[in-house]
């Protein structure tokens, strides 16, 4: 058994445990260069009532708020489930250097009843000129 197939199984012993406890099956562990876990997380996005709490997200931000850069580029995401599209731009914005998922989301959609959550309708853009200001140079 190889440390990936390891740390994968703790992410899906996390997932149980998220569902034990009332949540969505969800579980996450990151892990660092030196293969020690760093922390770990599970859905609690129903006992807690907070949507964004998916452990993906919990890790990233964790990550972006307790690890040197370095170090966070260096560490391995380890989750039972593909990130989602919040989870996903988080990581992106987190510095985290690799994730490894046991299940895709075209995976997980097979196992829900109804797939994907439907699109919020979306219009835009919208008043350019104005909503730029605050944003123009920021970047630079």
């Amino acid at each position: 058994m190889t440390s990936s197939e390891t740390f994968l199984r703790r992410a899906i012993a996390l997932a149980a445990a998220a569902r034990e406890a009332g949540n969505p099956p969800f579980g996450s562990l990151l892990v660092g260069p030196d293969g020690t876990v760093l922390a770990e997380a599970q859905n609690t996005t129903i006992t807690e009532s907070d949507i964004s709490h998916h452990p993906e997200l919990k890790l990233a931000v964790w990550a972006a708020r307790e690890l040197p850069a370095d170090v966070a580029a260096a560490t391995t995401m380890y989750t039972s489930c593909e990130p989602c599209g919040m989870c996903a731009g988080a990581l992106a914005r987190s510095g985290l250097g690799n994730v490894v998922y046991a299940l895709s989301g075209d995976q997980l959609g097979t196992l829900k009843p109804t797939g994907n959550f439907p699109a919020v309708p979306q219009s835009g853009p919208n008043l350019f000129e104005e909503a730029r200001l605050p944003i123009d140079g920021y970047y630079n």
